[in-house]
């Protein structure tokens, strides 16, 4: 059996959970730069913290809060747990939902199930997951579609992982000529398609390579949080043996500062390290559309949909206590308002 079989995919996606679940998994000395983005205290704000609009229009959908949860995984029993109780807390609470990379159910029809949350959540944004190396492979928008289709998702993310798949036995790291694949193809789908990187962030040479492709939206995905060098390091060796190398990448409030940069009119998604409802806040004030998070979901996604509700609901809670304190009357107020402290 080859590490990329479907039965070697699966049993990669238990082994992912549990590495994620370890604090070696996180950055050592990288941050993601938020804690250094000034936020605003206002003694006299002159609004209700119950009046706070947290409302938010993302991809053509309305969003009770600026939140997706990010993605995870999928593949395993394990898998199919977690995303149950994902979905029914984003259904709850009214916020988007962003599936783990789908490949395995491509390739192996019988872990689709693990994927299958549409019911559980029948109004959330739902958005499917598919690694860009897959196209430089012989993927397409045939796969594209069965990807969303298979699952009642609303639109696709795109994930880029070139450090990620280096360190991964039997990793994808065939990438030449993939922008210009992509541009080929994201026009040709009928559903808005997102760029997101895993946690080592897009940078803007990246960006601007792709400016052509008509990606909906970009997910950042900073250095600060998870880092998947790190995971794949874990998963691969119980250790990781290349420290330096797995703290390589672009930092959050850096990548949201240089995406912005990049292509001023695109909605931005902050993700890598977001942790807290301040920096939730501080995020939106870099310019971000949403924020999505997943590691801190991943333990009460675990145990139940009443955690991960939990969880989110406090999380949610301090960002309107932080726009509130701010002076802000809603996300839309905070929006783009800061640079970050250098």
């Amino acid at each position: 059996m080859t590490e990329t079989s479907p039965e070697s995919i699966q049993g990669r996606k238990l082994r992912h959970i549990e590495a994620c679940l370890l604090p070696e998994s996180q950055y050592a000395g990288v941050t993601t730069g938020l804690e250094r983005v000034p936020w605003p205290y206002r003694a006299l704000p002159n609004l209700d913290l119950e009046d706070v609009s947290l409302e938010t229009a993302f991809l053509d959908r309305t969003l009770a809060a600026p939140v997706l949860i990010g993605a995870m995984t999928g593949g395993a029993q394990r898998s199919a747990v977690i995303n149950r109780n994902l979905a029914i807390a984003a259904q709850r609470l009214g916020v988007g939902l962003m599936l783990g990379s789908q490949r395995v159910m491509l390739e192996r029809p019988s872990t689709a199930a693990s994927f299958q949350v549409r019911e559980l959540a029948p109004d959330v944004l739902l958005v499917g997951n598919l690694g860009a190396a897959q196209f430089g492979l012989g993927y397409g928008a045939g796969e594209a579609e069965r990807a969303v289709r298979g699952v009642g998702a609303d639109a696709l993310a795109i994930h880029v992982n070139p450090l990620q798949e280096a360190m991964q036995s039997g990793g994808d790291t065939r990438w030449a000529g993939l922008a210009a694949r992509l541009a080929e193809v994201v026009p040709a789908l009928p559903f808005p398609v997102i760029l997101k990187e895993v946690g080592h962030g897009l940078d803007g040479a990246t960006i601007r390579a792709v400016a052509g492709a008509g990606f909906a939206a970009l997910d950042v995905a900073g250095a600060g949080g998870t880092s998947w060098a790190r995971v794949e390091q874990l998963v691969r060796y119980g250790e990781v043996l290349m420290p330096d190398l797995c703290e390589v990448g672009v930092p959050t409030a850096q990548a949201l500062v240089d995406a912005r940069r990049a292509a001023p009119g695109t909605p931005l998604i902050a993700s890598g390290g977001i942790r807290t409802g301040l920096d939730a806040a501080r995020a939106l004030a870099l310019g971000a559309r949403v924020v999505a998070l997943a590691r801190p979901l991943l333990e009460p996604a675990l145990e139940s949909a009443e955690a991960v509700e939990a969880w989110l609901s406090r999380f949610i809670h301090e960002l309107r206590i932080a726009l509130f304190v701010g002076g802000y009357s809603g996300v839309g107020a905070a929006r783009g308002t800061a640079s970050p402290a250098r």
